[in-house]
């Protein structure tokens, strides 16, 4: 009898007291912005999505970082499984019941993914010509290629990001993150690893030298290999040389130029490098079937 009145007096015990001990404090929106805003900016300086709009995102989808899929699944951003993801995975309801959503192992993998999902999806190469700064046309274009379903999506961004002056991030976008020396010229923006970042048509690009490789490019940039070659239409077979242009950042859809006469031994690809113009949107401007050449003296199309 006493050994039965003990154990009750135990798990009565425990169970006062596991009601009596505070829930986890959930994170204030000031302290979320404080934690990971250095990784909006690093993801920026990476992907040209800007600072501003992924912070805004993530308060938002994840509700200041207390939501269960960030919690459990450090999914910052509500990015569902979709074809091709072998990760790990956690099944909520959202538009539908047990729905699929990533799974990651850090918060900043959860960042990093987000940018990648932006950058690879055709649907967003639109952003990727507004300005860096242009918060209120990201917002607006992530609703209009159908980002989020909630029809005041945009409006939300806006507002968290004018009422929490994200936009300052932003600026971020003109140097390279880590330490700058000073500016060479007008056009070269820093450099890093003994670098020189320059810009055109808006893009960072940098000039392959002696000894590069593209693996070399990505430790020197912190990149994935598949960035570079998306955003520099290549192949995993094609040879670097020296003085290659290697943009650091996706193309823009036009260039600033109208036109270009085409001269003896040019490609189109040639030209998308010279230009910063996405070859594909290249081809569809000149009314040309992908992986056609053009002829000495043609006018190929810019904007």
């Amino acid at each position: 009898m006493n050994k039965i009145l003990l154990i009750s007096f135990f798990l009565f015990f425990n169970c006062v007291y596991s009601q009596a001990q505070p829930a986890d404090r959930r994170i204030t929106r000031e302290e979320y912005i404080e934690k990971y805003k250095d990784d909006a900016i690093r993801e920026m300086m990476k992907s040209g999505v800007p600072a501003s709009i992924t912070l805004a995102q993530g308060i938002l989808e994840s509700g200041d970082g207390n939501s269960p899929l960030a919690i459990y699944a450090k999914n910052h951003f509500g990015v569902k499984c979709h074809k091709g993801w072998t990760g790990e995975s956690m099944r909520l309801d959202d538009d539908e019941k047990n729905e699929c959503f990533r799974k990651y192992e850090s918060v900043y993998e959860s960042f990093s993914d987000h940018s990648d999902f932006l950058v690879t999806r055709s649907r967003y190469d639109f952003l990727f010509d507004l300005k860096i700064t242009d918060y209120k046309g990201w917002a607006k274009g992530l609703k209009k290629a159908g980002y989020a379903t909630n029809p005041k999506y945009a409006d939300l961004l806006i507002m968290l990001i004018e009422k929490n002056d994200l936009s300052r991030y932003d600026n971020y976008a003109k140097v390279p993150p880590r330490k700058i020396t000073k500016k060479r010229s007008p056009k070269a923006l820093a450099t890093k690893n003994f670098r020189t970042i320059k810009l055109h048509n808006r893009i960072k690009y940098i000039r392959a030298k002696k000894g590069d490789t593209f693996y070399k490019i990505t430790q020197d940039f912190d990149m994935n290999l598949w960035q570079v070659f998306k955003y520099n239409d290549l192949n995993k077979s094609d040879i670097l040389k020296v003085g290659d242009i290697i943009y650091l950042q996706p193309k823009r859809n036009k260039g600033r130029e109208k036109l270009h006469v085409v001269k003896k031994g040019e490609t189109m690809r040639g030209i998308s490098q010279l230009y910063g113009v996405k070859l594909k949107k290249l081809y569809k401007k000149n009314k040309m079937f992908v992986g056609t050449q053009p002829n000495v003296g043609d006018e190929i199309i810019l904007k």
